[in-house]
């Protein structure tokens, strides 16, 4: 009933200076604890399965018992380059998406190995593991190391987790996909970080975009039950909801 919000902290999304945390709000926006959990880096991707929240910092995964309010675990992913967005399946393996490595690794059983690699992957950022299948959204291809850029904007497509069947869901390019959560109606809502823009892609695979921002939203939460749509807008240090229903044209304030 509470929505986890990662701060990378003032060292930006590569800094490895312990100057991250977790922030603990409530689903209508008030703070419960603004540094609810320290001593990350520059926490991403956080997702929670029975108990545990699991958190995406750079180059490792972290831990956090919910109920006891603290780091219980840190699992180094060696070779990691960016991880950035993070997923969770039922059984509780853990999936994390390394953008700049075009790379997906998981955690299963207290060991780490790659799930999938390569470029088809199209340097993945935002994940969501959606029944036996773990949906991906790409940054793009022609990936540059420098400054993020890329020549062909990213796809979401989906890896079958028992088949390793990749399979496209946009069959054209849409943009530099970064959060995505399933709308409840067989398709998704997902984020357009570098070009600040929220589309909804329906079971069919087309996207229509819904709304506009400024450059930098991140990997936002979508509430079924309440038609909730909660962005993160990280250029401008705040969150932002809006109703949404899908099927609508647009969003409505919240």
């Amino acid at each position: 009933g509470f929505l986890f919000l990662s701060q990378i902290g003032e060292g930006g999304g590569k800094g490895k200076d312990g100057d991250g945390w977790i922030s603990k709000l409530t689903t209508d926006g008030q703070v419960v604890k603004n540094k609810w959990v320290t001593g990350l880096n520059a926490p991403k991707g956080v997702r929670s399965h029975k108990g545990m929240l699991y958190v995406s910092d750079i180059d490792r995964i972290v831990a956090i018992d919910i109920a006891a309010e603290k780091i219980t675990k840190i699992i180094d992913v060696k070779n990691a380059v960016f991880l950035n967005d993070l997923a969770t399946d039922s059984e509780g393996t853990v999936y994390v998406s390394d953008l700049a490595a075009s790379k997906i690794y998981q955690y299963r059983n207290e060991e780490v190995s790659v799930c999938a690699e390569g470029e088809q992957l199209e340097h993945p950022n935002g994940v969501l593991v959606d029944g036996d299948s773990l949906v991906i959204g790409g940054w793009g291809t022609g990936f540059s190391q420098e400054d993020f850029s890329t020549k062909v904007l990213g796809r979401l497509q989906k890896i079958n987790l028992r088949t390793k069947k990749m399979t496209a869901i946009t069959p054209e390019p849409v943009g530099h996909l970064d959060g995505i959560e399933a709308d409840g109606k067989g398709g998704y809502i997902v984020t357009d970080w570098r070009n600040g823009k929220l589309f909804r892609i329906n079971k069919k695979g087309k996207a229509r975009l819904l709304m506009n921002f400024p450059q930098g939203v991140a990997d936002h939460a979508y509430l079924v039950d309440k038609q909730l749509i909660i962005v993160p807008e990280m250029m401008e240090g705040k969150l932002t909801a809006f109703r949404y229903a899908p099927g609508r044209k647009k969003p409505t304030s919240n």
